[in-house]
């Protein structure tokens, strides 16, 4: 009777020690409340509890990732855009993950989600596109502020994505497509200055040296061999070309004194012509006073 007794003692106490005994893994702790109260923290390794007295709520330190689900959110400059983005957390006081916020998973989706919307409402649409690093940097040290009393610290945000409207797409590659046309006209202008320049200084060199010319045809009839076409060229000597321009501006000097002689002539005989006459007083008209004597004497 007193083996059966010993051996039933012997049970309840290993049943006991074995319901005491706790192993936690390296990224594990243990939150000890004895009777309702803060006791300690356990782990990671072998530790024992008393059964019934002691409660333990394990807590996973490891970096979590929260996938933050596509958000429809109004930017500065009036624009809806859905952005989503993934967040990194871990826990750094297993206490206050437990005994500070009821579910610590659930608060840090739900102030990253509001955090990020708050900081797309804050900048304009070029911004979310363009500097991201600078908005993610932003919502992490929010975010991290606002989870510092429940022992988490948030380790990284990334913005995944950012979902523009159609409408806004178009309007953005026009945009897009104008600037760049608008470069190539800049540069286009830039290179046609530069050889303006460049064919400027050329003619002056050819023109103090008339061999250069000669020189740059032999070089085009070389190139144009090279191609084995079939076109014909007449080449004329840069000597004719200089004859044939001073004689055009000997016929057009001379062209332009006739002209000035012609319009010249016509002038000084209407001049020579146009000479008033000349009164005769020697032999003045009679007057009617005279013609009247004249009259009585004869009768």
């Amino acid at each position: 009777m007193e083996g059966f007794v010993l051996m039933v003692v012997a049970g309840i106490a290993a049943t006991i020690f074995k319901s005491g005994v706790r192993v936690d893994r390296e990224y594990e702790r243990g939150v000890m409340f004895r009777l309702g109260r803060f006791q300690k923290i356990q782990g990671p390794g072998l530790y024992f509890t008393i059964p019934v007295i002691d409660q333990k709520v394990q807590v996973d330190i490891r970096t979590k990732t929260v996938d933050i689900a596509p958000q429809e959110a109004v930017t500065a400059d009036s624009v809806t855009i859905k952005i989503n983005a993934v967040l990194y957390y871990r826990i750094i006081d297993p206490m206050k993950a437990i005994s500070r916020v009821e579910n610590y998973q659930m608060a840090v989706y739900q102030a990253s989600m509001t955090t990020l919307r708050n900081i797309v409402g804050q900048h304009n649409l070029d911004d979310m596109l363009q500097s991201r690093d600078k908005i993610n940097a932003k919502v992490q040290e929010i975010v991290d502020e606002i989870t510092e009393p429940w022992g988490v610290a948030i380790e990284r945000v990334e913005l995944k994505d950012v979902e523009i409207p159609i409408s806004m797409q178009r309007a953005m590659a026009k945009e897009a497509e104008a600037a760049r046309e608008k470069r190539a006209r800049l540069i286009k202008a830039e290179a046609e200055q530069e050889a303006s320049k460049l064919l400027s200084e050329a003619a002056q060199q050819m023109m103090q040296n008339p061999a250069a010319l000669e020189l740059r045809r032999l070089q085009m009839l070389t190139e144009i061999g090279a191609e084995n076409n079939t076109t014909t060229l007449v080449m004329i000597p840069s000597d004719i070309i200089s004859l044939a321009k001073e004689w055009s501006t000997a016929a057009h000097n001379n062209n332009i004194a006739v002209a000035t002689a012609n319009i010249a002539t016509p002038t000084t005989n209407m001049l020579n012509s146009s000479s008033a006459p000349q009164l005769n007083l020697s032999n003045p008209v009679n007057t009617p006073q005279q013609l009247t004597s004249a009259d009585e004497s004869t009768d």
